[in-house]
């Protein structure tokens, strides 16, 4: 039986699911991207290839190797886009919650289904279909449980809003002993400086008490105030639009004081060095242009 255990987003993590880049497919048509930095890069002719994504998850998997994570891979789906198992599913103490993403990734799923098959049948869940949530805007965080959405009345119109309230209703009577607490986040079908896609395209906590911020990423500024009272203003490292753009606080933490970036965040890097982080960098930038990082292709199983 596979033990499932994640409280938070930095205790030592066991067990995870990594996205993999195998058979990616062709680079999509333009009406057929799901967000605007995908779009931007299909249209600029510099949307990634196949090969360097595939040296890009290698090296994550490397580090994962280094730390001596078990790490379970999506079966291979020929000609589809399988990097970002966080959108898929998460789980949340020891239940795993199936995501309902858009419907043309359900095949996503299927791909890791033998790895379900391992877990205690009764913890894993499936939410109604009225319930829209994606993994990247759910952040457990002790007591807390973070969910990024989107609350316009124009959000069936934004692809780009992956959690509706009633994803933040559904967990709120899954969990009813955390404090659940929902973001009001900035989305934009055109402008990806503009749209946080998920949660942790603005904010992800790092180490016990200190996170990554970006301010214009939250529709209320209640919101980011929320934050800024729970962990201080100055344990929060705050980023620039264009380093929001380039996915900055979707780092991964495999322990409380070891944490993945890509390569290329030097300020980030500063700023965890001084506060005596271990950092492993690796290079994740082509897999950046499609508006999802470290965070995004990760998905934790078990963490101490």
């Amino acid at each position: 039986m596979l033990q499932l255990n994640v409280k938070n987003e930095t205790s030592r993590l066991r067990a995870v699911i990594l996205g993999i880049a195998t058979s990616n497919g062709p680079t999509p048509e333009v009406h057929e991207a799901y967000d605007p930095k995908s779009l931007e890069h299909i249209k600029a002719g510099t949307y990634p290839v196949e090969e360097d994504m595939l040296k890009e998850m290698d090296a994550l998997a490397k580090v994962f190797d280094k730390y001596n994570v078990k790490v379970y891979r999506p079966e291979v789906i020929e000609n589809y886009n399988q990097i970002f198992s966080r959108d898929i599913g998460f789980v949340i103490d020891d239940i795993f919650i199936k995501a309902n993403i858009l419907p043309d990734r359900e095949r996503e799923l299927d791909a890791i289904q033998y790895v379900i098959d391992q877990m205690d049948p009764n913890k894993v869940v499936r939410p109604p279909e009225e319930v829209h949530i994606e993994g990247g805007d759910v952040m457990p965080w002790n007591d807390h449980i973070f969910i990024g959405t989107y609350k316009g009345s124009d959000y069936k119109d934004f692809i780009t809003a992956r959690t509706n309230m009633e994803g933040v209703n559904y967990i709120k009577e899954l969990f009813p002993n955390k404090i659940v607490k929902e973001f009001d986040l900035v989305k934009s079908r055109i402008e990806p400086r503009d749209n946080a896609l998920h949660l942790d395209c603005c904010f992800q906590p790092v180490g016990t008490n200190m996170g990554v911020i970006y301010k214009s990423g939250f529709r209320e500024e209640a919101d980011y105030l929320y934050l800024v009272d729970l962990f201080g203003k100055e344990n929060l490292f705050h980023i620039e639009r264009e380093e929001m753009y380039n996915m900055t606080s979707n780092f991964f933490s495999i322990d409380t004081n070891v944490v993945v970036i890509e390569k290329n965040f030097t300020r980030l890097k500063n700023w965890l060095l001084e506060r005596d982080f271990t950092v492993e960098e690796v290079p994740y930038a082509e897999i950046a242009k499609q508006e999802g990082l470290l965070r995004c292709s990760t998905l934790p199983l078990f963490r101490d």
